[in-house]
């Protein structure tokens, strides 16, 4: 196994932690003002809404840690737009909370955004040779005609998508540690902003 192999394995695993030392400095270092609050937030609500809209097609199997794995190819609601949404609303929800800061801005926000764009290549690379492998042809052509992280307009068309429904309450069950994270983090700052 290469080095750039057990990285991706590594980070895939971690995915959850690695957020939480940009986290704490954002907090520690925080200047946030009513507009970087306002800006910050709305960004981190879009990302969320990006996590969300792609956790309640694929369900909690997207909370695993113990390796890449997939029952089907999901290619509905937020997947027939982009192939990573919950990447995307991920990176979306920590450049809203470092703007919500304005801590040692920017170069935190800046060194943040290019750390987790960093992982999440290498994390979308681990999963893209896992989908291949299993779904073959059929991961080929999705992935040839969706993007990875930027949304297309018109949502990709297969016949797949027809048995994938809609799973709204078990989405946000599965959202919920994600949800809780932004809250207390969003309210720590406000509240720095209000008191201190």
């Amino acid at each position: 196994m290469t080095f750039t192999e057990k990285l991706r394995k590594i980070l895939f695993k971690n995915r959850s932690y690695t957020p939480i030392p940009f986290l704490i400095i954002m907090v520690i270092f925080q200047q946030a003002t009513l507009n970087s609050i306002l800006l910050g937030l709305a960004i981190v609500i879009i990302g969320e809404l990006f996590r969300y809209w792609g956790v309640v097609y694929a369900g909690s199997a997207t909370r695993t840690t113990s390796g890449v794995g997939a029952r089907e190819l999901i290619v509905s609601g937020a997947f027939a737009h982009l192939r990573n949404p919950l990447y995307l609303g991920n990176i979306l929800i920590y450049f809203g909370v470092g703007i919500m800061s304005m801590a040692l801005f920017p170069y935190l926000q800046i060194f943040a955004l290019i750390f987790f764009i960093f992982q999440y290549h290498l994390i979308i690379a681990e999963e893209e040779d896992f989908l291949t492998k299993t779904f073959g042809k059929k991961y080929e052509e999705y992935k040839a005609a969706v993007p990875k992280l930027f949304p297309r307009i018109s949502a990709y068309k297969s016949n797949e998508a027809i048995n994938q429904p809609l799973k709204l309450k078990a989405g946000l069950k599965s959202e919920r540690r994600t949800l809780q994270a932004i809250v207390v983090t969003s309210l720590i700052i406000i509240l720095q902003y209000i008191f201190i």
